[in-house]
């Protein structure tokens, strides 16, 4: 049977969760294609502004890989804005000539900002705040320019004021409204919400009415939004977050009825074309144009069984909730909270403890919730309200929470535990108590982000992610532990990481074949896998009484550069804080010339790699180059990456560049589980990327802030905040020892974000910054074992480099 056409125009959450209810149901109905105009896959655009913090990157925040749309079959053409649809001939063309031909057509476009129309709106510096291109523009902003202005104090322009707010920037919020938030809280909750946002830098105008955006005569970017006061406020960046419009422009032009959105029936189908659906921001159902992710999920599951052909299912409008994303603010809103005819109201407010509970009643039932500070009962609220029920018996209790209920509530147990399954534990999605445990149960899950793949609950605002952790530990029951079961090193024994490092430690064992005697290894060589391992946990545990076996070593351990994929090498010399210096260029530029080596370039660890050495040169361009061995190739420190802190940049407010010399010489011969990365930036700025490096450091006006367990490798990780000191001794000690106790616990090939995720950062705390005398022991054993520690480059004899290797063979 000829599969009919489906096209769809636009990429984002709606359309696309459009498409996986379908592919359940109708996974062989049509052949399915997509048109997005920005050029990324499917990604979660609730979750941008926690990426603009700084707390998530784009890659965390995909929902459908390009390797999804694959998969399924459905041509996907990215970056392309489709320029207008042919209802008659029932074809869609994009603005760069593609066309694809439907049965079936599916608009889920979206919303563009509303910009305000005031004089300057198109200059330079000056953007909405709606996809990753905006949210990457503010990020950048942010490394240039100090001032930056927020038009609109709704969800999405304090959400935006918050991470430009983190990135460094000073940030006013113009707010037209009495308060904050005006469509979600009422005035009480909106002022605690101001006092929370003054208390963390943010700086507000309330009743502000924005006149124009000012130029730069020189420059013509925006420097300043003035108002109809006539006063005046420095902006090198103003984001419009005034609001959003449904995207409707290209229904429009195609003759489809449009009004407050696309306007469609019960079925998604637009009252003009029985053809054509709309989901999502750009369509409006009975007059209404949702902007919250939770209905838009629910028309998505009512159009798939219409586009499937089932003829069930209809739309009939929703309840929502908001809580604002935020970190640290609680705040949670539902229904008709400020109250009318025929409500009460009962209120709840402790403006010194930054609580206030407000639930309207009419008709004893539930109309409207208000939270702020104690959100920990919203959706139980939720609940009460989208059910009707009578609260008549519980009246007294309702404003104590689920919890009061007694038995009813199953007090004293976790919030998981008193849920029926019935109850709704993800709104975003509707996922139920009783889908994620019978997903649990069916297919054998026992994680987090196993339960979000399988049931999507907890994948999209994350509010919900704590009830879906009690649900996990509740149903797998023994089979969850936050611990890691024990694992083997290797086939060659039963042993595990842990197992090992303790019986070496325990049994003073200093070498390889000493650890396989004792501890009844199978393969008396031991294999490629556990050799590394066990050479590092030796001379990690005993330094200098344990002899490093080079044979135990990767290859490029052995060799000390990088083997590349012709065979040839990779040569980084260490640039001290990635400073260097005119003669040290030209040597290194000799060296290139003279050994003919095909490519220099230069690292995001700030350094300069030559590529494609013959292993024959290796040593002769070491010599030649007469800089320390970089280890770009080794289980140990790389680099310690720097920004020009106070020395050079206005903004700077420590000497980075100096602290991450000092750090670099104190550790660079420092071997380790894994490849070990700091960052030292002068500013909260952080031009140096510190919160993405194993430690990051990053300069503030009464100090250094340190950041431990970050990775910018497959899975970004950032950093967690562990500690602020004040002076440059300070930042070495703490350093030094929590990589000394990284060194000394850490599994081979362990990352120190898996690692603090092991131990818990907490444990790690208490004996590094807790325990003085601890930390001092621990810096001093590395102290002690990175004294005397050769440089391979140079020292060939003292690290026992084999030089044959580096003898050609001789043809055959």
């Amino acid at each position: 049977m000829k599969k009919m056409k489906l096209v769809m125009i636009g990429n984002g959450m709606a359309g696309v969760r459009t498409l996986e209810e379908l592919l359940k149901i109708a996974p062989d109905l049509y052949d399915i294609t997509v048109f997005g105009a920005e050029p990324h896959p499917n990604y979660n655009r609730i979750l941008l502004s926690p990426v603009l913090a700084g707390e998530q990157t784009i890659a965390e925040i995909v929902l459908n890989p390009l390797a999804w749309y694959s998969e399924h079959g459905i041509t996907l053409h990215l970056g392309k804005a489709v320029a207008r649809i042919d209802r008659v001939r029932r074809v869609v063309h994009a603005a760069d000539g593609t066309q694809a031909p439907y049965d079936r057509l599916l608009i889920a476009t979206g919303s563009t900002p509303f910009m305000l129309p005031v004089p300057g709106k198109e200059l330079p510096g000056v953007i909405g705040y709606r996809d990753i291109a905006d949210t990457e523009a503010m990020i950048d902003a942010a490394t240039k320019y100090k001032h930056a202005v927020v038009i609109g104090g709704g969800l999405l322009g304090l959400e935006a004021a918050n991470g430009l707010m983190l990135r460094g920037m000073k940030v006013t919020v113009v707010h037209i409204a009495p308060w904050l938030m005006e469509r979600q809280l009422d005035d009480v909750a909106g002022s605690l919400l101001r006092e929370s946002l003054v208390a963390r830098g943010l700086d507000f105008l309330i009743g502000a009415q924005t006149e124009a955006l000012l130029a730069d005569e020189a420059t013509d970017r925006v420097r300043a939004v003035r108002f109809k006061d006539g006063t005046e406020v420095l902006a090198d960046l103003v984001v419009m977050a005034a609001g959003i419009r449904p995207n409707t422009a290209l229904a429009e032009m195609a003759g489809v009825h449009c009004q407050r959105g696309i306007a469609v029936t019960d079925t998604l189908q637009t009252v003009t074309d029985a053809r054509i659906y709309a989901v999502g921001e750009c369509a409006a159902h009975r007059g209404v144009a949702y902007g919250l992710v939770a209905p838009l999920f629910e028309q998505a599951k009512v159009c798939a069984t219409h586009l499937a052909e089932f003829g069930i299912g209809r739309y009939l409008g929703s309840q929502v909730s908001t809580k604002l994303k935020v970190t640290g603010i609680d705040l949670f809103s539902a229904g008709d909270f400020m109250g009318g005819e025929g409500c009460d109201a009962i209120v709840l407010s402790d403006p010194q403890g930054g609580v206030y509970k407000k639930l309207v009643i009419k008709d004893d039932k539930l109309v409207g919730a208000c939270l702020y500070g104690d959100t920990v009962d919203g959706s139980w609220y939720f609940k009460l309200l989208r059910e009707g029920r009578s609260v008549s018996d519980i009246r007294d209790r309702l404003m104590w929470g689920e919890s009061s209920l007694g038995d009813a509530g199953h007090q004293g147990q976790n919030k998981a535990a008193a849920m029926a399954d019935a109850d709704e534990v993800c709104g975003c999605n509707g996922v139920s108590k009783g889908a994620i445990c019978k997903a649990i149960k069916e297919k054998g899950l026992f994680t987090l982000d196993d339960v979000r793949k399988h049931t999507k609950a907890s994948a999209s605002c994350g509010s919900c992610t704590g009830l879906v952790e009690q649900i996990i530990m509740a149903t797998a029951g023994g089979d969850y532990s936050a611990t890691p079961k024990k694992k083997a090193m290797c086939g060659c024994t039963d042993h595990s990481h842990g197992d090992v490092r303790e019986a070496i430690r325990k049994l003073r064992l200093l070498t390889i074949a000493d650890t396989q005697r004792a501890l009844s290894w199978r393969t008396p060589d031991g294999c490629a896998s556990c050799r590394p391992a066990l050479n590092y946990y030796l001379i990690s545990t005993w330094p200098k009484e344990a002899r490093d076996d080079p044979q135990s070593r990767t290859i490029n351990e052995r060799s000390h550069a990088n083997i590349q994929k012709d065979g040839t090498y990779s040569v980084i010399p260490r640039m001290w804080g990635g400073e260097t210096t005119a003669s040290e260029l030209r040597r290194i530029a000799d060296v290139v010339d003279k050994y003919r080596i095909p490519t220099v370039k230069v690292t995001g660890g700030q350094r300069i790699d030559l590529l494609g050495v013959k292993k024959e040169d290796l040593q002769n361009v070491w010599k030649d180059i007469g800089m320390p061995s970089g280890h770009a190739y080794a289980k140990a420190l790389r680099t310690v990456k720097t920004c020009v802190g106070s020395e050079w940049c206005r903004f700077g407010t420590q000497d980075s560049t100096q602290m991450g010399k000092d750090l670099e010489r104190a550790l660079w011969r420092m071997y380790a589980p894994h490849k070990v990365k700091l960052a030292v930036s002068g500013c909260p700025r952080n031009c140096a990327e510190s919160g993405i490096k194993d430690v990051g450091i990053i300069g503030v006006d009464s100090g250094w802030e340190l950041y431990v367990g970050g990775n910018g490798g497959i899975k970004t990780e950032a950093g967690q905040f562990f500690c602020k000191v004040r002076t440059a001794d300070e930042v070495m000690e703490m350093s030094g020892a929590f990589l000394q106790l990284y060194r000394e616990e850490g599994w081979y090939l362990e990352r120190t974000v898996h690692w603090i995720a092991r131990v818990g950062l907490d444990s790690i705390k208490q004996r590094v910054l807790d325990d003085a005398a601890h930390r001092k022991a621990l810096w001093e054993r590395l102290q002690f074992a990175l004294d005397g520690e050769p440089d391979p480059w140079f020292e060939f004899d003292k690290a026992a480099v084999d030089r044959r290797q580096f003898i050609p063979l001789i043809p055959a």
